[in-house]
């Protein structure tokens, strides 16, 4: 008989075994509900709705600070997901699918509102590759959130989302491949360059913000 060591050793630990079948059976479930869906089981796609909702809306709010406008986008992604259920491919996930549909409505929204004068900007930030608002800032003036949110706002679009998705939102690589329809290595190239262009505009601005400080 193996020894727990030896089992870990061959197939990783435990937890790791346990995620990776909940995500077997959570994609096995959705495949399940897809289906059902699509032969015009509404309650289905409401089940769907449950599983994906808080997620949903959390990717939103990342992009859009105000709550109930939130909400709209995402059960504004839910009903086009529904609409375009024909559209899905049974062969690929259906979370990024869903995902992907929710980031483009956000941006779509997101240029009508600028094309209109108006300014949008990303609610906040996490993770220690980028600086946490929530975290207790010493310069007591200072609204480390808005700052955050307004560097973030000069990274190009594309690399905006893929920041987003994987260091804020804890996506993971092939995920955030499979939601903006890119390759593996595009996505890893993307985020290096994200990263980079997040800094440098933060130390910019952070300089400009001291210089004004001391002016």
């Amino acid at each position: 008989m193996l020894s727990m060591t030896e089992t870990n050793a061959d197939f990783g630990t435990t937890s790791e075994m346990t995620e990776s079948d909940d995500s077997v059976i959570s994609q096995a479930t959705d495949a399940r509900l897809v289906d059902e869906a699509r032969r015009g089981n509404t309650d289905s796609f409401g089940q769907l709705a449950q599983r994906y909702e808080r997620r949903v809306l959390k990717v939103i709010r990342r992009f859009m600070p105000d709550q109930e406008l939130a909400m709209d986008l995402a059960q504004d992604a839910f009903l086009k997901a529904f609409d375009r259920l024909e559209q899905f491919d049974p062969s690929r996930r259906f979370g990024p699918w869903l995902f992907r549909i929710a980031v483009n409505t956000t941006y779509d929204y997101l240029r009508k509102i600028k094309r209109k004068g108006k300014w949008a900007l990303f609610s906040e930030a996490g993770e220690d590759r980028i600086p946490d608002p929530e975290a207790v800032d010493p310069r007591k003036d200072l609204d480390l959130s808005h700052e955050v949110r307004t560097v973030l706002e000069e990274l190009p679009e594309s690399y905006r989302t893929v920041m987003v998705l994987r260091d804020l939102e804890g996506f993971s690589t092939s995920e955030v491949a499979a939601v903006t329809e890119r390759s593996e290595a595009t996505i890893r190239w993307r985020l290096a360059e994200a990263r980079r262009m997040f800094k440098d505009a933060w130390e910019r601005r952070q300089r400009k913000i001291e210089e004004e400080q001391l002016g």
